[in-house]
């Protein structure tokens, strides 16, 4: 399998995770119903998102944090959201960038739930 080396790799990477998270019974009503994630805006976020973080290309300029704090969401959501992540770079890549990518993302979930923790309770799904 290919590492992740290109912007059509990112595409490809974003677009199938998402695909996964829309299917899933625990993420997809959050991002779906609660955050009414306008997919073709939020999309081409994300691939800016990861291309910053793996490519270096620096074309994210954002606070992703701040849109998850009014979430009802915990530590089952973050597990699980890392899960669809790493077992879909598992299923499209192998490489340096691909292991990079899923230590960016524990790193990402680990910080935002922690975040989140200290924010006190919100009812959850």
């Amino acid at each position: 399998m290919p590492d992740i080396a290109s912007e059509a790799d990112i595409r490809l990477l974003v677009d199938t995770f998402y695909e996964q998270v829309n299917h899933d019974p625990l993420l997809a009503p959050v991002f779906n119903e609660v955050a009414h994630v306008q997919w073709p805006r939020h999309l081409p976020i994300m691939y800016d998102f990861w291309s910053s973080i793996l490519l270096g290309t620096g074309r994210y300029h954002g606070r992703p944090f701040p849109k998850h704090l009014p979430l009802p969401i915990d530590a089952t959501h973050f597990q699980r959201w890392l899960e669809l992540f790493e077992a879909t770079v598992d299923m499209l890549f192998a490489g340096p960038k691909a292991e990079e990518a899923k230590v960016r993302a524990l790193n990402i979930a680990t910080m935002f739930e922690y975040r989140l923790r200290q924010r006190g309770p919100l009812s959850v799904l």
